[in-house]
């Protein structure tokens, strides 16, 4: 293709127009995705395609140290906390722009009136933009914000309070995470005047390293580098391309064949092949994640705790980490990972036992031939390598004790979207930790306030949710981790999920690609990635 291109333009135009089309290309990074965005307003979204997607275009007040998990100033460029830890007052970063686009000019720089709209918009469902674009915003209800958030009041053009209803250990970390990224309010009143105020979601419009370009689904996200950028040392690129390609086989002949330089999520079966080219580079990591089966406690019989323990014992667990995770992944028997802090390492898994399981279905009152279904991802995750499998794995399994599985799978923004309204039976799904705080593993995923966001299982225990609750007003690390203990226990008892393994993150990318850093948290970050000429 590119030869194509430098031939036109050297008839068209000569000589000079194929130098700058060169120098262009060779400062343009393609990162082959593997899935499209249902979006880029990113408070609406939970995945890593979503967020991955809007990555590039925004900032937050504060964010995680690239390829750390540890928190540093974004747009604040500093915080104070009030001795009764309800009280936050952030301190603003001046003369940040907003993108120029096509769509949009900015007439002011980033100041208070942005980051209260951000968080209003979130906060009240009254607030004008949000009556007008109704939306959901799974990560900031599922985290209890919502409710915790008393007001967010300007003091200043560039400073802003917010006040907390009860003291939130992990506040900063969360403010750190995607859903958070800060909107221009002045774009959203633009919206609103013409009554277009969706276009927030598909024409975005932020203060980060890079500038959206153009989207079409199934296909690519183009952006360019933000040449008003408030840290120009973090823009090395000119053109950021996703390539979005759903096979993992497709994405690695790609990276080989150069026409992207970053990809993700290879298959375990491809990464001896990866290692051993000397025009890549392969990064190993320790999955900060978990894959797990999601029972839907709303659907019979899922309902009954025997006919989750029953399911629970006749999964064969090694076989599917041989078979899926083929020497990469790590066997979980607990809810989140083991380098999380709070990890209990006293918890057991119920040993592998198809004929009690049998037993127990019969005992529950569950027929022998009962059709269940079984939603299995349609994209590979860092979770889960490949969803298929693991689905035909668990319905030989679950066979074995009289259960009659259908096989069901949706594209990945509308299984997400399912799934989050509990349409399935059971579930193939996991997670990547957002932010280092054991919250985000045992709030995020199993809490009441999480049904409809990220708790696929639609399981709500009052007793748990207390503990958790208890766990994130208390700031000593002893006592929170001895209450997420008490939650894992309970969680386990409970059998909502079935873990099933941490796999190992391998980061396959060209050996010309300098700045690029795995994240903890999955997440695929350009800013200060430059490609060596």
């Amino acid at each position: 293709m590119r030869h194509t291109l430098a031939l036109s333009a050297l008839l068209g135009t000569g000589l000079l127009a194929v130098t700058s089309m060169s120098q262009a290309a060779n400062n343009s990074l393609v990162f082959c995705s593997e899935g499209s965005p249902a979006g880029f307003d990113t408070a609406q979204y939970t995945t890593a395609t979503d967020n991955d997607a809007a990555e590039p275009l925004y900032n937050r007040l504060a964010e995680f140290e690239k390829g750390a998990t540890n928190v540093v100033p974004g747009l604040a460029t500093s915080w104070d906390i009030s001795e009764d830890g309800l009280k936050y007052t952030f301190h603003l970063r001046p003369e940040v722009k907003f993108h120029t686009t096509k769509y949009f000019t900015p007439t002011r720089d980033f100041n208070a009136d942005d980051v209260l709209f951000t968080f209003n918009r979130m906060l009240d469902p009254q607030q004008p933009f949000r009556k007008a674009y109704p939306t959901e915003f799974p990560y900031f209800n599922g985290m209890s914000l919502n409710k915790n958030i008393a007001k967010v009041e300007k003091t200043g053009p560039l400073t802003v309070v917010m006040t907390l209803n009860s003291v939130d250990a992990a506040f900063i970390q969360n403010i750190a995470m995607s859903f958070a990224a800060i909107l221009s309010a002045e774009y959203a009143d633009k919206l609103l005047a013409e009554g277009k105020p969706s276009d927030i979601n598909q024409k975005p419009i932020g203060t980060g390293p890079f500038v959206f370009k153009s989207y079409q689904k199934d296909s690519n996200i183009r952006y360019t580098g933000n040449k008003h950028y408030w840290d120009p040392t973090r823009v090395k690129l000119d053109n950021l391309i996703f390539a979005i390609n759903t096979d993992a086989s497709v994405r690695v002949q790609k990276l080989k064949a150069n026409e992207c330089q970053i990809t993700l999520h290879p298959r375990p079966a491809d990464v001896a092949a990866l290692k051993n080219d000397p025009a890549l580079q392969l990064i190993e990591k320790p999955g900060f994640n978990l894959g797990y089966i999601a029972y839907n406690v709303r659907h019979k019989p899922f309902d009954q705790l025997e006919v989750r323990q029953a399911l629970d014992m006749a999964v064969n667990k090694q076989s599917i980490l041989n078979a899926v995770y083929q020497g990469a992944g790590q066997l979980a028997v607990n809810a989140m990972p083991p380098t999380q802090w709070s990890y209990d390492e006293t918890i057991k898994d119920a040993a592998y036992n198809p004929e009690k399981a049998r037993e127990l279905l019969k005992a529950a009152g569950v027929k022998e031939g009962t059709e269940i279904t079984l939603w299995a991802m349609p994209v590979q995750r860092p979770y889960n390598p490949n969803a298929k499998l693991m689905a035909e794995m668990l319905q030989s399994d679950w066979a074995k004790i009289g259960l009659k599985v259908k096989i069901v799978s949706y594209e990945w923004g509308e299984y997400i979207k399912r799934t989050k309204n509990g349409e399935h039976d059971i579930s193939l799904i996991g997670w990547t930790g957002d932010n280092g705080d054991p919250d985000n593993w045992l709030g995020t995923l199993y809490s009441c306030d999480a049904i409809g966001g990220n708790n696929y299982s639609m399981w709500c225990d009052p007793a748990y949710d207390k503990i958790i609750k208890q766990a994130k007003v208390v700031t000593d690390r002893d006592q929170r981790t001895q209450l997420y203990k008490q939650a894992q226990q309970l969680l386990k008892q409970q059998v909502p999920i079935t873990p099933v393994a941490h796999s190992t993150v391998n980061q396959p990318l060209s050996a010309k690609i300098e700045g690029f850093k795995v994240s903890p948290f999955g997440r695929n970050v350009f800013s200060g990635v430059s490609i060596d000429k």
